[in-house]
């Protein structure tokens, strides 16, 4: 093994400096520093896909029933990966959700719940019992996260018991959103 000493390697001709070829190893020993001031591409993925969406119209949840929400406003999606109301990543790999929700008139001794469904299913549940709240807004934050294949897919849903029709408060107080964890 050969040993380089030198401040600045250019390329000989054109714009591309190559290090090794296909098959080949490029260490980097622990306690280097990488310092880029150029265009960094290559070096892992990013946290996409990614979404946002959130409730910008009015949804009556019904009461002691699990309705999934109807999302009709994108905030941002990253692959086209939201459509009718669910998340398909189409990228295999590691995801953080957040559904969060916001009730008016939740009143004492009730409940409020979030849940997050994979594939049809309830995966992840949060929430909320009041008591001596009588009337008051209540907003309920879950957060989960999960291996996916490019096929899975995420929904929203709400529960309920006060016994009569209520509305989910909108833009961004009911809100779905997600991304892929770089690994």
């Amino acid at each position: 093994m050969s040993k380089l000493e030198t401040n600045q390697v250019d390329p000989a001709t054109g714009t591309t400096l190559t290090l090794g070829t296909s098959g080949d190893t490029v260490s980097i020993p622990s306690g280097v520093t990488i310092a880029n001031s150029g265009t960094a591409t290559g070096f892992g993925g990013a946290n996409t896909p990614a979404f946002m969406v959130k409730l910008s119209g009015t949804q009556n949840i019904t009461t002691a029933t699990w309705t999934k929400i109807t999302f009709d406003s994108e905030v941002y999606d990253t692959n086209s990966a939201f459509a009718s109301n669910k998340f398909t990543p189409g990228v295999a790999g590691k995801y953080n959700f957040y559904l969060g929700i916001t009730l008016d008139d939740l009143d004492d001794d009730k409940l409020l719940q979030a849940k997050i469904y994979k594939n049809g299913s309830g995966e992840a549940t949060s929430l909320v019992q009041t008591v001596g709240n009588n009337g008051n807004k209540h907003s309920l934050n879950l957060s989960w996260s999960d291996s996916a294949s490019t096929t899975d897919y995420y929904e929203g849903y709400v529960y309920h018991n006060i016994g009569s029709t209520e509305e989910l408060r909108t833009d961004y107080q009911t809100i779905f959103m997600g991304y892929k964890i770089i690994e």
